[in-house]
């Protein structure tokens, strides 16, 4: 039992990182174009915000597992739908391409802050058991 909460402890906390880190290439796209360096570096500076509430997100789900995930999963559930219809009316994707999209990009949190409540559930469970 023990090894298992060790994994579920490590492993949303990985998870979110890769996911952050993945979301995190789309901010390189500030470093195309015609701009002075000074520029691009601000545009890339402000591409990062997204990653930068997820990075705060993280470290409220790593103090707190349970609130943590409910906010992960709130945040992939809520932002699916919108970054959906972006994909789909703005870049005229089709929708199984926009389907995809939203798999890759919010379905990492839904399972992170899945990951973190059941983490937080067996960590309070063995307490009370001891």
């Amino acid at each position: 039992m023990k090894k298992t909460q060790d994994v579920l402890y490590w492993l949303p906390r990985i998870l979110c990182v890769l996911a952050i880190l993945f979301v995190s290439m789309f901010a390189l796209d500030a470093f195309e174009g015609d701009a002075s360096i000074g520029q691009k570096l601000g545009a890339f500076l402000i591409h990062l915000v997204p990653s930068y509430v997820l990075i705060a997100l993280l470290i409220v789900a790593w103090k707190w597992e349970k609130i943590g995930g409910i906010i992960f999963t709130l945040v992939g559930i809520g932002f699916s739908p919108l970054i959906f219809l972006l994909n789909l009316n703005r870049h005229h994707f089709s929708v199984g391409q926009s389907l995809l999209i939203v798999l890759m990009i919010t379905f990492p949190f839904i399972v992170v802050g899945i990951l973190f409540i059941v983490s937080d559930y067996l960590k309070k469970k063995s307490l009370t058991k001891s």
